[in-house]
């Protein structure tokens, strides 16, 4: 036995070993995906608008702080759109100072002037990168809640290039509600200063409200609901309270949080922020000691407490809230707050013991699928079919031990491209044989058939192959969930396949051929 052969026989056999290694046991080393090991699928859209306004309200307070520094007063802004604000109180006399406002403070803005006031338009393409940011920023915070809350192979993704969708798939989740809870709470938090009731709890309904501002609400005044909650958290009723257009700080000015108890014992929030939102919560707080401040969290007032001193850097937040609600809302809070509000497109949830039969289904499908291959080698190549039967335990063992090293999920449509391997594999097998058989009728040894018989199908597997590789990195890479899990399964398979067909069954045939000098009939 020559070097060559021996050389080729230790590097398949180090393949297979270890591949074999890294897929045992693989209970343990494969990750199942969401329709095997059950769970739930949903698809989000990222608000992008509302990242829109909430910037648009920033840079207005900014423009009016900044212009109004020199203490002359009588500047007010108000949102006309998500892209647009207009300014009255600067005399046309300011125009040189407004300009240097903007290009120092808004270079994405616009201006001009219409009649007394300033109107201020947003540029188009920086409406563009704020909508692209905040669809990222999402799937970035939604990465981290999901990871803090421990579901393991979670899959996150945008659903396609340039939209505002998400995809998220959670295998094996056991409280589906408290991660829908989780995922779906956007955690704006924004702190306003109450307008009316001045004093006391809140409003009993709406109209109330408006009866107080002579029945239309002001430009700078918006109503927020407040849930009264009894002793055991359970809510009673909705009160409602006038609060100001303008935010204090909001979730973006937020360091850190974690829970904590309060005066009562009970359980609260503790935040920190950031040194430009204690600057600017300090001056608020500072300069309105005996008013209420509003504690908005998605949309909703969580509490109003009265301030009584100035507030730098650190607060509290109450809302009756139980130590599983602190907890999730502590999640939510330090992994980020969402930049937009996000709406559920589609939900679907598979419970366990379905996922438990489609993985049942799958295998009686690979099982079925391999006995007929085999027995198919066997009928119509007879001992050489033998050679490929071999290739092809070796090709699962590889395709297991690749996906075991690379952390794949295996999906129910992964299983159907581990079939499909097994096929295609076969396949190559069948190019080379029958490519021998041709050699083998026009005359040639059988050493000589086997050599011309492999060299010259190896264009057409190549090909073959190089053609379906293409196909799935695009699958992959458009593909979202079970569409991916398939092109996964099918990248490796078709690796494995090009090694196992044309590398292994080649070192079979020469190592049945280097026994004798001169073999005259190969079964075939």
């Amino acid at each position: 036995m020559n070097r060559s052969l021996i050389g080729r026989g230790i590097v398949i056999l180090a393949v297979v070993v270890g591949a074999g290694l890294l897929a045992y046991p693989p209970k343990e080393k494969i990750n199942l995906g969401l329709d095997l090991r059950g769970g739930i699928h949903l698809v989000l859209e990222v608000q992008a608008e509302d990242a829109l306004r909430a910037e648009t309200e920033k840079d207005l307070d900014t423009f009016v702080r900044q212009i109004d520094e020199d203490g002359t007063g009588g500047v007010s802004a108000t949102r006309v759109d998500d892209n647009s604000f207009r300014v009255t109180g600067v005399a046309p006399g300011r125009d040189n100072e407004v300009q240097e406002v903007v290009d120092d403070f808004l270079p994405f803005w616009s201006h001009r002037r219409d009649g007394e006031a300033l109107l201020f338009q947003r540029r188009i393409e920086e409406e563009s990168d704020i909508k692209e940011q905040a669809v990222r920023q999402a799937l970035q915070t939604i990465r981290n809640r999901i990871d803090a809350f421990g579901v393991t192979e979670p899959v996150i993704q945008r659903q396609g290039l340039g939209t505002n969708r998400i995809v998220l798939q959670l295998p094996g989740v056991d409280d589906p509600e408290r991660v829908k809870e989780l995922i779906k709470n956007t955690a704006f938090l924004e702190f306003r200063f109450v307008d009316y009731p001045s004093q006391g709890g809140a409003a009993a309904s709406e109209a109330e409200i408006l009866a107080q501002y002579g029945g239309s609400l002001p430009e700078n005044i918006e109503i927020f609901p407040q849930d009264q909650k009894a002793e055991d958290g359970s809510v009673i009723a909705t009160g409602y309270l006038g609060l100001e257009r303008r935010q204090i700080i909001t979730g973006r000015d937020l360091k850190t949080a974690r829970s904590g108890l309060g005066q009562f014992n009970e359980p609260v929030v503790r935040f920190y922020l950031s040194q430009e939102g204690g600057r600017l919560f300090g001056e608020a707080t500072g300069a309105n000691i005996g008013r209420r401040l509003a504690i908005v969290l998605d949309s909703r007032v969580q509490s109003a407490p009265v301030v009584q001193s100035r507030i730098n850097d650190e607060g509290v937040i109450e809302g009756g809230f139980s130590q599983t609600e602190v907890e999730d809302l502590v999640t939510v809070l330090r992994s980020g707050a969402l930049p937009a509000g996000i709406v559920y497109l589609e939900e679907r949830a598979v419970g366990p013991s379905l996922g438990q039969d489609s993985i049942d289904q799958g295998l009686r499908a690979f099982t079925v699928g391999v006995a007929l291959v085999v027995l198919t080698m066997l009928l119509v190549y007879r001992r050489s079919g033998v050679n490929a039967i071999v290739a092809l335990a070796f090709n699962v063992v590889i395709v297991f031990g690749m996906l075991s090293y690379f952390g794949a999920t295996l999906t129910l449509p992964g299983i159907a491209g581990i079939v499909l391997t097994i096929g295609m594999a076969v396949d190559a097998n069948v190019l080379i044989f029958e490519r021998i058989k041709e050699e083998l009728r026009s005359g040639r040894t059988v050493k000589s058939a086997v050599s011309a018989g492999f060299a010259k199908a190896w264009t057409s597997i190549f090909d073959a192959n190089l053609t379906t590789l293409i196909a799935a990195l695009f699958l992959f890479q458009f593909g979202t969930g079970p569409i991916r899990g398939f092109a996964v399964t099918l990248s490796v398979g078709i690796l494995a396949s090009v090694f196992t067909a044309v590398f292994n069954s080649r070192w079979i045939f020469d190592l049945l051929l280097s026994r004798s000098d001169r073999v005259e009939r190969l079964s075939i």
